[in-house]
């Protein structure tokens, strides 16, 4: 058989695309290395992962939201008279506070469930992703280990040992190790590491001499989440990740430099290793074959961006690749995948790498420390430090002066009580006409089923009149006052192909 997308990888962004493609009619198959689904890494306290506000909107708008988060830690009680805070993120473990963010600097932010601060277990998201994708059609694969491909003009032979799947298109989500990405000669560029990390759940003796929280160190970093669960940083220039199993014996040296105590630990029940090295694939697309996820770029964990940003990728990617495999794209639809995901990768590698400058041992990152740590502390800094780490602003350039063009599209309430998140379950544009307007609706009946148009009035315009809302909820035009007809048919034909095109491009 052949699949129209072969994926390599069923974590989180393998099945979010494969969930995204198999909407859109599009068949898939995913291979998976891993027998297991289940991983003690997965389960708290290593596999709770924050999400930022593009996260949270995928999974509204596609109805996976229930169920999925995790709900808030309570507060610890306060003393009389005190006011309790809660910690709504942090940059390099410097923590801000919910009480001190301005959320009326952001611009076009409508009450909804991104609004919250939100937490998810590692395998509870890949649960809930499976079920979905299997409950619509996708085909996973487990214990099938991808060792190269071939591709033609047609499409890719992908090899498994001694069993081959034939696709016309491959997506490489196979983390940080990519096969895909390393079988098909991508560049991979970077920085090398200063450190190995490690995330463990040991059992210690004499717990009296380490302490709860975040601590640096003349050698590095601990941090203890909860009795005998530790995240570890030595500043060693990464020498220690991967050379053998991590054994109770190493953990315990580790831990030792690190605290400077004499800390005895006498099981170790799970481990493992990571480092700062942060690395970026220099494009996303050789031919058939795509790059999602840690695939297409790796960092450290810290802040816990990665997992959102390889989400983010699968949610840019899927239609865009859908409408390809339909004949439905317009010239340079696949190619925006890379050019609107590439940069948002290297901010998040940089913000990555500027965390780890202030976590070095020394006293000119105490220095700066000192000073982020104040900055964190002011409204206007606790404002900007959550913008960043929650990726409220993220924001594409489509080259549109309309400054909601490229971001996330409100979640409006129109007057009948439906939310716009619940009109994006199935995948396909919108153009949402508050006035009702019928040559708008002529505008959108040029694209067929790709663009649904939506005339009704919302609670809150924002002072807006009409907005073009492409698959993934990102706005691809926005008027304020009388619509200009060419201008929405002009935006609407750079991400979706006129119905009348549609058997040209299939042909």
């Amino acid at each position: 058989m052949i699949h129209d997308v072969i994926i390599a990888g069923a974590g989180p962004v393998g099945l979010l695309l494969a969930c995204e493609l198999r909407l859109a009619g599009v068949s898939v198959l995913v291979l998976e290395r891993a027998e297991n689904a289940r991983s003690p890494l997965k389960r708290l306290p290593f596999g709770m992962r924050g999400l930022t506000v593009p996260t949270i909107e995928a999974f509204d708008r596609r109805g996976l939201l229930d169920g999925l988060v995790a709900p808030p830690r309570e507060a610890k009680p306060a003393a009389q008279g005190v006011q309790p805070r809660r910690q709504a993120g942090h940059f390099a473990g410097i923590p801000f506070e919910d009480d001190k963010i301005d959320r009326s600097k952001w611009a076009y932010r409508l009450p909804g469930p991104a609004d919250r601060n939100m937490a998810a277990e590692m395998q509870r998201v890949e649960t809930v992703l499976a079920d979905r994708a299997q409950a619509i059609g996708v085909e996973i694969r487990r214990g099938v280990d991808v060792e190269g491909y071939a591709q033609s003009a047609d499409g890719v032979t992908v090899h498994a040992g001694d069993r081959s799947f034939e696709g016309r298109w491959l997506v490489g989500c196979d983390g940080g190790r990519s096969i895909v990405r390393k079988a098909g000669g991508f560049s991979f560029i970077g920085t090398d590491p200063e450190f190995t990390g490690y995330s463990v759940q040991v059992d210690v003796a004499d717990p009296e001499k380490l302490r709860h929280g975040r601590h640096l160190t003349p050698t590095g970093m601990y941090f203890q989440t909860q009795p005998g669960h530790f995240g570890l940083l030595e500043f060693d220039g990464g020498a220690a990740h991967r050379t053998g199993p991590i054994t109770l014996e190493h953990i315990q040296a580790v831990l030792r430099r690190v605290s400077q105590t004499d800390v005895t630990l006498t099981a170790l029940h799970v481990g493992t290793d990571w480092t700062d090295r942060a690395q970026q694939a220099t494009t996303y697309r050789k031919g058939r074959v795509l790059l999602a996820g840690d695939a297409a770029h790796i960092h450290s964990p810290l802040g816990g961006q990665g997992l959102n940003l390889g989400l983010g990728d699968a949610m840019n990617l899927g239609w865009k690749l859908a409408a390809t495999v339909r004949g439905q794209a317009p010239d340079g639809l696949l190619d925006s995948y890379f050019a609107e995901r590439h940069p948002i990768g290297a901010q998040v590698l940089d913000w990555s790498r500027a965390q780890v400058s202030i976590m070095r041992p020394g006293h000119h990152a105490r220095a700066m420390e000192a000073i982020v740590r104040d900055l964190v502390g002011t409204r206007d800094g606790a404002t900007y430090f959550a913008e960043r780490v929650w990726n409220v602003s993220m924001r594409y350039d489509l080259g549109d002066a309309h400054a909601l063009v490229g971001r996330s599209v409100p979640d409006f309430e129109l007057t009948d009580g439906t939310r716009l998140a619940a009109l994006l379950r199935d995948g396909t544009g919108l153009l949402i006409d508050f006035d009702s307007r019928a040559p708008l609706r002529a505008v959108a009946s040029r694209f067929g089923d790709q663009v649904r148009y939506v005339a009704a009035d919302a609670r809150e315009r924002l002072g807006l009149t009409a907005v073009l809302v492409r698959p993934d909820g990102v706005v691809a035009w926005a008027c304020e006052g009388d619509p200009d007809l060419a201008e929405a048919a002009k935006a609407a034909s750079r991400w979706f192909l006129r119905e009348r095109d549609v058997g040209e491009a299939i042909g």
